[in-house]
C-alpha cells in the first residue's frame, strides 16, 4: 500500500482487498489471532486510505492485491485498441521546397522528427494508432508551416519555440477523454509556424450527427405556444 492521498474515501472494495491481505497474513503465521481481529476490526471501521494504509505496511501482499491508492484513470474503452507499442510505422518527414503527409491508419512512434524548409507538412492523428500513451513530436518549420491535426478529445502540450514564427493550439473547450493518448508538440519555427488544431473525421462528425438526430427523436422538443 502507498501512501498517496490518504484522505481520499476508501470503498468496500479497498476494505474487502485488505482483509483478504489480512486473512493471508493469519494463515501464514504473521498475526496472531488476536492482532487479526483488532486490524480487521479496524479495516471495516476505516473511511479513508489514511486509515487502511496502516494495518498492511507491514504485510507481504501474498495472495491479494494490495490497494493502491493511485486510482488509474476510467477509460471509456475508445482508445484502448490504439495502443500498440512498437516502433511506429514513420519515425521523421522532410519537405524542402515540398511537402509531407501522414495520415490514415499509420502508427505514431514515440518521437516523430520533421522539418518543413519553404516548403509544409501535415500530421494526421485522426486514425493513427499509437506506439504508447505519450509520444512527442518535434517540429522544426523553417519559412514554412507544419499543421498537427489531432482528434478530439486528445491532451495536447506546446512546448515549441517561435522566433519570427509560431506555435499556435487551437484547444479545445472540453477535457481530455479518460485514457487518450498525450501529445507533446515540441520543436522551432523560424519565420514560420507550426500549428495544432482538434477535428473529428468525416466519419466521426456524421456519427455525432446521426446521435443527435436519435437524441430528437427520442426526447423530441416541446415549444410552447
Amino acid at each position: 500500500m502507498t501512501d498517496e492521498a490518504p484522505e481520499l474515501r476508501a470503498s468496500d472494495a479497498d476494505r474487502e482487498r485488505v482483509a483478504e491481505i489480512l486473512r493471508d497474513a493469519l494463515a501464514e503465521g504473521r498475526l496472531d489471532m488476536a492482532e487479526f481481529e483488532e486490524r480487521l476490526e479496524a479495516t471495516y471501521q476505516a473511511r479513508t486510505y489514511g486509515e487502511l494504509a496502516p494495518l498492511t505496511r507491514d504485510l507481504p501482499a501474498t495472495g491479494a492485491p494490495a490497494v493502491s491508492l493511485a486510482k488509474p484513470p476510467a477509460d471509456d474503452g475508445r482508445w484502448v485498441g490504439r495502443f500498440v507499442g512498437g516502433e511506429g510505422t514513420s519515425t521523421w518527414a522532410v519537405a524542402v521546397m515540398s511537402g509531407f503527409q501522414r495520415k490514415g491508419r499509420w502508427t505514431v512512434p514515440r518521437r516523430f522528427n520533421c522539418l518543413a524548409f519553404m516548403g509544409g507538412g501535415e500530421i494526421d492523428l485522426r486514425e493513427a494508432n499509437f506506439a504508447d500513451r505519450e509520444v512527442e513530436i518535434n517540429c522544426f518549420a523553417v519559412m514554412g508551416g507544419v499543421s498537427v491535426i489531432v482528434p478530439p478529445g486528445v491532451e495536447v502540450v506546446m512546448r515549441g519555440i517561435g522566433i519570427m514564427g509560431g506555435f499556435d493550439h487551437h484547444e479545445e473547450e472540453t477535457l481530455p477523454d479518460p485514457g487518450a493518448p498525450r501529445v507533446i508538440v515540441t520543436g522551432l519555427a523560424f519565420w514560420g509556424g507550426v500549428e495544432v488544431q482538434h477535428k473529428a473525421t468525416k466519419a466521426e462528425r456524421r456519427r455525432l450527427k446521426e446521435e443527435r438526430r436519435e437524441q430528437r427523436e427520442i426526447h423530441p422538443r416541446h415549444d410552447n405556444p
